[in-house]
């Protein structure tokens, strides 16, 4: 499948070039939980060099599959494009490419995952995106754009033969009126065709739980799809409380008030005692996870291996760096 042919009219063929994620989770080692992760495109040559070293790292850990994010309004659009590229044709990980709505009409869409094609690349993770300067700011649909996830989540699916996740949200996406509405647009996307979804990163394992009960009250056929948790390994705790309000969300009370502890009173965060509590508590929320039946473990890694290394090797997944 060419990147001409999903520019066009929905490829015939329909060939499927890479295996899927839900493939990869199935017929994972039924003794160890599969794991993945994230990195993000790095903005100068220093941090190119730095995804590189925690890639060649984690392709010896063997993950299920990574993901690349994707900058909002297309910020890391070209970067975004040419390293998950790199990753697919480079390496023996299998990548998964972020696309956001945010900003583009539907033939930058289709350019975007004609892109795609032509690197080898057939899954995809499909996020409607936040506003770029202000991810809490108004969205404002492109005048050729898609409005939902949903809709991109069909676009792809008739450019070809792509398999595509979609975000999901333990607390509630911030821009939903409630829980049941959280929990209806994200059955709409998997009804849609999507065959999973990543949930955005959480702390309370409680708030997982609960997502995946909602889903399967809501359509148990679409509940049977894997939800898979995000976890975000925590060294430091400016860097969390950052994204965190990125996303309209904070640390639940007692966990910041643990972490505050650990910080200390001085003018720069203690960060091995709050790398050590961020490896405590990441760990025990996958050890809960597990126990739960989650169907895989996704970490946020900022492009570094040795904090999601430390947590798996805690969790007997993987063997600890000599």
């Amino acid at each position: 499948m060419t990147s001409e042919a999903v520019r066009g009219r929905p490829s015939a063929a329909r060939l499927t070039r890479t295996p899927s994620i839900v493939d990869r989770l199935r017929d994972a080692d039924s003794t160890k939980i599969p794991f993945s992760v994230e990195f993000s495109p790095p903005r100068d040559e220093a941090a190119e060099a730095r995804l590189w070293r925690a890639v060649r790292e984690f392709e010896q850990m063997q993950p299920a599959f990574v993901s690349m994010t994707y900058g909002a309004g297309g910020s890391t659009r070209d970067r975004t494009v040419r390293v998950t590229g790199q990753i697919a044709e480079e390496t023996t990980l299998l990548p998964v490419a972020h696309l956001t709505a945010v900003s583009h009409s539907v033939a930058e869409l289709r350019s975007m995952v004609g892109a795609y094609a032509d690197r080898g690349i057939s899954n995809v993770l499909v996020l409607r995106g936040d506003p770029p300067g202000d991810p809490l700011g108004h969205w404002d649909k492109h005048p050729d754009g898609v409005e939902y996830a949903e809709e991109l989540v069909r676009l792809v699916r008739e450019l070809g033969d792509f398999h595509v996740g979609v975000a999901s949200f333990p607390q509630g996406h911030y821009r939903a009126i409630d829980l049941e509405q959280d929990t209806r647009v994200l059955v709409d996307k998997l009804r849609a065709g999507a065959e999973y979804s990543i949930t955005q990163m959480f702390f309370d394992v409680d708030d997982y739980l609960r997502l995946r009960d909602r889903v399967v009250a809501c359509d148990p056929e679409e509940g049977a799809k894997p939800i898979i948790p995000e976890i975000m390994p925590i060294t430091s705790l400016r860097t969390v409380r950052r994204a965190l309000a990125l996303s309209g969300s904070a640390l639940p009370r007692e966990i910041d008030d643990r972490f505050t502890a650990a910080a200390g009173t001085g003018p720069e965060e203690d960060r091995a005692a709050v790398r050590e509590v961020g490896i405590e508590l990441a760990t025990s929320m996958c050890e809960r996870l597990i126990a739960e039946g989650a169907p895989a473990l996704h970490f946020i890694t900022l492009n570094f291996a040795r904090a999601t290394r430390e947590v798996l090797t805690n969790l007997g997944v993987c063997e600890a760096r000599v």
